[in-house]
């Protein structure tokens, strides 16, 4: 699904990946763990198209994330640590998803009422005035909706209280086994039931990959 082939990327002279190698295979679930700077966020940018590498290459089913970048993202879906200040309303929001994804309209609905989140009461509501937790439950409803291959959850449980987090992780549990999904986490414990696989990364390298 993904592989990565002697990633190197650099901020400032300084190697954030360096000499990254990984092989993600259909089905995997990863806890991709570390500290903070240790290259976790990179290396998901790098897989996003975001960030070009320095050296190395990138392929996410057969695609260059920077070359052929938008059949690199109709595969993946992408929850962000921090919402982005969208402009746009909800039901604009709906639309442009609808329109540049193909997810149906009714598919998000359904999965932001498993979550709790009532997204018809709060259509002409721009995206960046919803409380934290309402912005990453419409976020996660989202990305299932869309429903990629490959899923990437950079902390997505941050904004999410514990009821939400609960309902969160059950529509997780219920996922197709043969989706891929990666989990950038400093809460093992919450998703330990949840992946087959730990990756531990420092200082830009993967210091420990361990199948479970």
């Amino acid at each position: 699904m993904i592989e990565v082939k002697e990633a190197v990327k650099k901020f400032l002279d300084v190697n954030v990946l360096n000499r990254v190698n990984l092989k993600i295979e259909r089905g995997d679930k990863i806890a991709l763990m570390g500290p903070n700077g240790a290259g976790k966020t990179t290396l998901v940018r790098s897989i996003l198209g975001f960030y070009h590498l320095d050296s190395g290459e990138i392929r996410v089913k057969g695609f260059d994330p920077i070359k052929e970048r938008v059949k690199v993202l109709e595969n993946i879906s992408f929850i962000p640590q921090t919402p982005p200040p969208i402009k746009l309303n909800v039901e604009e929001l709906l639309e442009y998803v609808s329109k540049s994804s193909k997810t149906l309209r009714g598919d998000i609905l359904k999965e932001s009422s498993k979550m709790d989140l009532d997204v018809l009461k709060n259509l002409k509501k721009p995206f960046f005035k919803l409380s934290g937790g309402m912005k990453q439950k419409l976020l996660i409803a989202i990305a299932l909706a869309k429903k990629s291959d490959i899923l990437i959850f950079d902390e997505p449980t941050a904004n999410l209280d514990p009821k939400a987090r609960e309902k969160f992780y059950e529509l997780l549990s219920s996922l197709d086994e043969n989706i891929s999904t990666i989990f950038i986490t400093h809460r093992l414990e919450e998703i330990e039931g949840l992946v087959n696989r730990e990756i531990y990364m420092d200082l830009g390298s993967i210091v420990e990959d361990e199948r479970i």
